[in-house]
C-alpha cells in the first residue's frame, strides 16, 4: 500500500493492464465458443432462403480452394450493426460473406483492424446485382483481431431480421 501511495501513476497503469487482460480473456473465451460449433444460431432466426444462398456459396467457395472457418446465422435488428470479432493471420487470403434478409433495402459491411482503422467498406442496395449478398476478399498485413460490422436497413420489419456471416480462408495447395 505504501508503494502505491509513493507512485500513484504505476497503480493506475497496473489497473489499465489488468482491465485490458480481462478484455482479451473475454474475447478469447467468446471466440473459443464461436469456433466450437459449425453453425451458431443466435435467437430464433430461421430463414430457408438465406440458408440456401449460404449453402450454394459454401459449395462454390470450397470447390475453389477455400475452407470454412466460421459461420453463423444470426438475428439482427434493422439499422443496428452486429459486431463480430475474428482473429486473422498475416498474409492469409480470407473470403468474408454477409447475407441479409431479401426484404431489406440496404446492406453494409464495415471491417476494422485492431487499431480500429476501417479497412473494408461495402454497400449494396436492394436492386443491385448482388442484392442481399456482400462478399469480399481480404489479406491482412498483420496477424491481429479484426472486427466485422454488418448492418441491414429494413423499413417494414425492424426486428427479427435474419443474417448470415461466413468466414473462409484459402487453403494452400
Amino acid at each position: 500500500m505504501a508503494r502505491a501511495a509513493q507512485n500513484p501513476g504505476k497503480s493506475v497503469l497496473m489497473k489499465k493492464r489488468l482491465s485490458f487482460c480481462g478484455l482479451l480473456a473475454g474475447m478469447a473465451l467468446s471466440l473459443a465458443s464461436f469456433g466450437q460449433q459449425d453453425v451458431i444460431r443466435l435467437g430464433p432466426c430461421e430463414n430457408d432462403f438465406i440458408k440456401r444462398q449460404a449453402d450454394s456459396l459454401k459449395q462454390l467457395l470450397t470447390k475453389n480452394g477455400f475452407m470454412i472457418l466460421r459461420e453463423a446465422q444470426v438475428e439482427m435488428e434493422s439499422e443496428y450493426e452486429l459486431p463480430v470479432i475474428i482473429p486473422m493471420t498475416e498474409g492469409t487470403w480470407y473470403q468474408v460473406v454477409f447475407i441479409g434478409d431479401i426484404r431489406s433495402k440496404t446492406y453494409e459491411v464495415r471491417m476494422y483492424d485492431y487499431d480500429e482503422k476501417q479497412v473494408v467498406y461495402k454497400k449494396n442496395q436492394w436492386g443491385d446485382v448482388d442484392g442481399n449478398i456482400i462478399m469480399y476478399s481480404y489479406i491482412p498485413k498483420m496477424s491481429e483481431f479484426h472486427m466485422i460490422k454488418p448492418v441491414q436497413v429494413n423499413k417494414v420489419q425492424k426486428k427479427n431480421l435474419c443474417g448470415y456471416i461466413l468466414l473462409l480462408k484459402k487453403v494452400v495447395q
